[in-house]
């Protein structure tokens, strides 16, 4: 086994307890629901406590312009508003409940941080909390002897109106977002932003190869959990002072276990000591480990949340073919734009020009097997299903660019022929065997076979 700086030749992993409940960084904030409306009820709590400290006498016109009665009437409207915003807030934190329940239950546990993430209910939660804030303490600094702080009233007043309206806006947002539609367009448009960020245009659609050389040490993951993000740059940076190359084995959306290997490591000259200690820390500092996937870096998220809606919509409990073909439809779409990018490792280089990092991608099998897999195993008996996957199979056999895409696209479709159940009825058989064959029309060049039909059979359902 190769040596390490500090002469350990094992090494021996440790759990390191559980992940840190509270995690700060770009993705935790933007799938917290409580950062935006603690940061607003803070906000408000300032600017009231400034507001209190104006109280022009009973003479100023502008006040009187603004609240012309006096503090009780004043102290009444905000109880009022307080009241109200509590009771705002108790049915915006239920209806979210109530998304977050039927999202889970009836289309995919993986969309819950969607949810969480939505901006819109921020917003109403942080103009809810921020109103109701402003109106205690207003409450608080109102004293019968003294003037009435027309500041916070006229605010609180305002807000209150925005409350209302934001509520109401927020009852047809959360109406709108039950709908398997929207989710299914939210997944589609969060995956293909992912997919756009995450790898380069192609026209060739080639995958990348960097060979690895020989020997080299594992360097171990120092914990377990699910990888959400990889940072290169730093680790490319320390790489580069050790006279170092690696290659990362994992990659987002990936899962790891605490002492299996994370990566494999090379010296310049050839040698077998490493800086172990070193590398270990940079690796752990460049890989996010969490407890879920994010979409963060994580392309296949969006593909896998899609899937998951086809897979629970054909289940007994569900029995909905028409979804699962409508989710098959989002996949054919980011399925055709991947078949334009650059897949598979990507290379990594420091200042000099010199490679020092690779990290391990997905190449276009994996995407297709994701999507067509789960779909074709559970959809066996419902050509209706069967029919959209080869549907999809088709859309891609029309836009590919390379022999292999061409051979994972015939791989897929006999694959579907397979899965099919005997006990079909033979008009069945024949819709599923006519879409395979369209498939091949469209692999084959010929579009017009592969998409002519009676009356758009075969594209709607």
């Amino acid at each position: 086994m190769s040596k390490t700086g500090h002469g350990s030749s094992t090494f021996r992993p440790r759990h390191p307890g559980p992940e840190p409940r509270f995690r700060v960084n770009r993705e935790s904030l933007r799938a917290s629901l409580w950062f935006w409306p603690t940061c607003a009820s803070l906000a408000a709590l300032v600017l009231s406590l400034l507001l209190l400290q104006v109280r022009p006498g009973e003479n100023a016109e502008w006040a009187q312009w603004i609240w012309p009665a006096d503090v009780e009437a004043a102290s009444g409207l905000l109880q009022t508003v307080a009241t109200s915003v509590m009771t705002a807030v108790t049915v915006t934190f239920s209806l979210t409940v109530v998304a977050l329940q039927l999202a889970s239950q009836q289309f995919s546990p993986r969309l819950l941080r969607e949810f969480a993430r939505d901006v819109r209910t921020q917003t109403v939660l942080a103009v809810l909390l921020g109103t109701f804030v402003v109106s205690i303490t207003g409450l608080h600094g109102m004293d019968p002897d003294r003037p009435v702080p027309v500041l916070v009233v006229g605010l609180v007043y305002v807000l209150g109106i925005a409350s209302g309206v934001v509520l109401l806006l927020f009852i047809g947002h959360i109406t709108r977002s039950l709908r398997v539609d929207t989710m299914m367009l939210n997944a589609h448009q969060g995956c293909l932003a992912v997919l756009r960020e995450t790898y380069p245009d192609s026209e060739t659609g080639e995958v990348q190869h960097f060979p690895e050389p020989d020997g080299g040490t594992a360097v171990p993951a120092r914990r377990s959990g699910i990888i959400q993000a990889v940072h290169a740059k730093p680790l490319v940076n320390m790489l580069s002072r050790h006279g170092l190359s690696m290659r990362i084995e994992v990659q987002p959306g990936d899962q790891i276990t605490v002492g299996t290997p994370a990566a494999r490591i090379w010296s310049d000259d050839g040698g077998t000591v490493v800086p172990m200690a070193a590398v270990q820390q940079s690796l752990a500092e460049a890989l996010e480990i969490g407890y879920e996937r994010t979409a963060e870096q994580d392309a296949a998220l969006g593909l896998r949340q899609l899937t998951d809606i086809a897979v629970k919509a054909i289940s007994p409990s569900i029995n909905d073919p028409i979804t699962a073909a409508h989710s098959m439809g989002y996949c054919a779409d980011l399925l055709v734009d991947l078949q334009r990018r650059q897949l598979g490792p990507e290379a990594h280089e420091d200042a000099s020009g010199a490679l020092r990092l690779v990290t391990v991608g997905r190449d276009y099998r994996y995407f297709l097997d994701l999507v067509c897999g789960p779909v074709r195993r559970f959809a066996e008996s419902e050509p209706l299903v069967l029919t959209a996957v080869l549907r999809l199979l088709r859309d891609c056999a029309a836009n590919a660019v390379n022999d292999d895409q061409r051979a994972e696209l015939r791989r897929q479709t006999s694959l579907v022929l397979e899965s099919t159940r005997d006990h079909l009825v033979t008009a069945d058989k024949l819709e599923i065997r006519d879409m395979a064959r369209r498939v091949e029309e469209a692999l084959a060049g010929d579009l017009r076979a592969a998409f002519a039909d009676r009356a758009g059979e075969t594209r709607s359902v």
